[in-house]
C-alpha cells in the first residue's frame, strides 16, 4: 500500500505535494468502481488506512485545492447537479447519413427503448431518497434494475422534491398499488429524527395543488422504511464513527452532548446519547463497504417485490419485443428496413 502524505508546504513545494497527492488519488480511483464525493474519498482513504478520521475535514479541503490548482480533474469528485446548466447543445460528430442510419437502427430495435408500465400487476410501488450523493451513486444501478426512482434528500429535503415524489405516490395508489418510501441517511440524532418525521413532512403538503389541477397526496397509507444506515449494519461492518455530535446552522460547532446546546435536553437527544454515546456515523461511510451496502439495498427492495422481480420485469420487456417483431414481420417491413440500413453503411 502506498504511503500517503498530506500536503503541508507552501508555494512551489505545496504545488508539488498537491500533484503527488492527486496522482495517488487517481491511482486509488482505479480500485473503486464508482465516483464518490470529497467526503466519500475521506472514507475510502480511511478504509485504506491512509488517514485517520480526525483528518477528514483537512482532506476535503486538500481535494478541493487540488481541483482548483488543476491537479485533479474538475469532474473527479461526485457533486450535486442541481446547479448544472441545461439547454447546452453539442454539435453532432456524425454525418447526416450516419445520423439517419442510427435512427433507422433504432427503429428496428425500438422495443429496447420503450418504457412500459413496470408497476402494472405489481403489489407495491417504491421510491427512494438517500441523504448523501455518494449513496445515490452507489444505489442507482440497483434502483435502475428495479425501475425505482432515487433522489438525494439533502437533510429535510425541498418542498418541491417532496411534492414531486408524492404526486407519483398518489398516482400509484389510484392504480391500486401500496406505496413504499425507502430512506437511507446518517446515523445521528437528527438523521434518525428525519426518518421518523418524514411522514409529517409529507403530510404538510397534502393540501398543495399543481398548475394542471392535480391535488396533493395524503400519506396515511404510505409505508416509510428506513433501511439504513442502522446500528446493526454499522457494527457488522465496523464502519467509521465521527466522535462528536456537532451541529450546523445557528448552533454551528456546538455539540449536542454539551448541556449548553439548546437541543441537549430534548428526549430524542438524550435517548441517542444513552444508546450510542457521543458519536455519529455519516451515511457516506457505506462507500467503504460497497458490496455489503448494495446487498442491503437489494434486500430491502426484494423484501417487498420478491426475489423474482427482475425476472418479471424482463418478461415485460420480452413481451414488447415480441409485439414489435410480430408487427414488422406481418407488414413485411423488417427486410426492406434492414436493406436500407445495409445500403447506408456502404455510403
Amino acid at each position: 500500500m502506498m504511503d500517503l502524505s498530506l500536503p503541508n508546504g507552501r508555494g512551489a513545494n505545496r504545488l508539488t505535494q498537491l500533484e503527488r497527492f492527486s496522482n495517488q488519488l487517481m491511482e486509488l480511483s482505479e480500485q473503486i468502481d464508482m465516483k464518490v464525493s470529497s467526503r466519500g474519498w475521506c472514507y475510502q482513504l480511511e478504509g485504506f488506512r491512509l488517514i485517520d478520521k480526525n483528518e477528514f475535514d483537512i482532506v476535503e479541503k486538500i481535494i478541493d485545492e487540488c481541483v482548483k490548482a488543476g491537479k485533479l480533474p474538475v469532474d473527479f469528485v461526485l457533486v450535486e447537479d442541481a446547479r448544472m446548466f441545461s439547454g447546452v447543445e453539442v454539435p453532432d460528430t456524425e454525418t447526416p447519413l450516419e445520423y439517419f442510419s442510427d435512427y433507422l437502427s433504432t427503429t428496428l430495435n425500438c422495443w429496447k427503448m420503450f418504457t412500459p408500465d413496470w408497476w402494472e400487476d405489481e403489489k407495491y410501488y417504491i421510491q427512494m431518497v438517500v441523504e448523501k450523493i455518494d449513496l445515490k451513486s452507489l444505489f442507482s444501478p440497483i434502483c435502475q434494475q428495479y425501475h425505482i426512482p432515487i433522489a438525494t434528500a439533502k437533510g429535510w429535503s425541498s418542498r418541491y422534491q417532496r411534492a414531486e415524489y408524492c404526486r407519483r405516490f398518489k398516482e400509484a395508489e389510484e392504480n391500486g398499488l401500496k406505496c413504499v418510501l425507502f430512506y437511507c441517511g446518517d446515523h445521528d440524532p437528527d438523521g434518525l429524527r428525519i426518518s421518523d418525521f418524514l411522514r409529517g413532512n409529507i403530510n404538510d403538503l397534502k393540501d398543495v395543488i399543481w398548475t394542471d389541477g392535480f391535488e396533493g397526496y395524503d400519506p396515511q397509507d404510505l409505508i416509510i422504511d428506513r433501511f439504513g444506515l442502522n446500528y446493526d449494519f454499522i457494527q457488522a461492518n465496523k464502519l467509521t464513527s465521527i466522535d462528536n455530535l456537532k451541529t450546523g446552522a445557528k448552533t454551528k460547532d456546538m455539540d449536542l452532548s454539551d448541556p449548553s446546546h439548546p437541543n441537549h435536553k430534548y428526549p430524542y437527544v438524550q435517548e441517542y446519547l444513552k444508546n450510542y454515546g457521543v458519536r455519529k456515523w455519516e451515511a457516506n461511510a457505506l462507500v467503504v463497504r460497497p458490496e455489503q451496502a448494495k446487498q442491503l439495498c437489494r434486500d430491502a427492495i426484494e423484501s417487498y417485490l420478491g426475489h423474482d422481480a427482475i425476472k418479471r420485469f424482463q418478461e415485460k420487456r420480452k413481451e414488447i419485443e415480441a409485439e414489435v417483431n410480430e408487427f414488422l414481420e406481418k407488414r413485411n417491413l423488417r427486410e426492406p428496413l434492414q436493406k436500407m440500413l445495409d445500403d447506408l453503411e456502404k455510403e
